[in-house]
């Protein structure tokens, strides 16, 4: 899907506040609500818009523990790693999972209550995945930017 200005305009502004109404959009981009509801269900067909939701903050909700979990594997063969990432995809506490290129062949970004919490899920959970190799931990001090909008 090839997005103009006014695609752009409107991702900005869902992306600010996804609860604006469609006729405070519509007047804001400068189009008219049936054509302003038409072109976001359009962005959402495409994939381009992929859902809607609330930013949280994890500490408010009793997630003081962030750490980002840097993942080496045993081996990469299709079943072993096909397993690791449904158990990860299941697990509350990874908030994002990214394979990369590099020393390390998967990231994660854990949110967990405490140490403690973070304990139990590298013993209970992590280490008992037969994929996994190794885990090297680097613990979150303080978010600079999070989540920031997609602009394009």
């Amino acid at each position: 899907m090839e997005l103009d200005d006014k695609d752009r305009r409107i991702l900005a502004m869902l992306q600010g506040d996804c609860r604006l109404s469609n006729a405070d959009l519509a007047e804001k981009v400068g189009m008219s609500t049936s054509a302003l509801w038409r072109r976001v269900r359009s962005l959402e067909e495409a994939g381009v818009i992929e859902r809607y939701g609330a930013v949280v903050d994890p500490a408010r909700m009793g997630l003081g523990f962030h750490a980002i979990v840097h993942v080496h594997l045993t081996r990469h063969d299709r079943d072993r790693v096909g397993g690791f990432i449904r158990a990860v995809r299941g697990r509350p506490e990874v908030q994002e999972c990214y394979a990369t290129t590099g020393q390390s062949d998967y990231h994660l970004r854990v949110l967990c209550r405490d140490l403690e919490a973070y304990n139990a899920f590298l013993e209970e959970f992590l280490f008992r995945q037969p994929a996994v190799e190794s885990a090297q931990t680097n613990l979150v001090l303080r978010t600079i930017k999070r989540a920031g909008p997609v602009q394009g």
